[in-house]
């Protein structure tokens, strides 16, 4: 999937989604459920690995 549309399906100029992924910009956590549903992704299964990178094992399964 391209940038522009990734933007279309999020209704989001494409310079959002290149800064972004640029590093020059970060989601907040709505944010991040509008891309993941934009891609077809599950936000939730996404969502899991980055809370044990944070918190270990068990923070991610004590927030379920």
């Amino acid at each position: 999937m391209t940038q522009q549309q990734l933007a279309d399906r999020m209704k989001r100029p494409q310079s959002f989604v290149a800064k972004v992924e640029g590093g020059e910009r970060r989601l907040d956590v709505v944010e991040f459920a509008e891309w993941t549903i934009a891609l077809g992704a599950d936000y939730g299964d996404l969502l899991g690995p980055v809370l044990r990178s944070v918190g270990g094992e068990d923070a991610a399964a004590s927030r379920r």
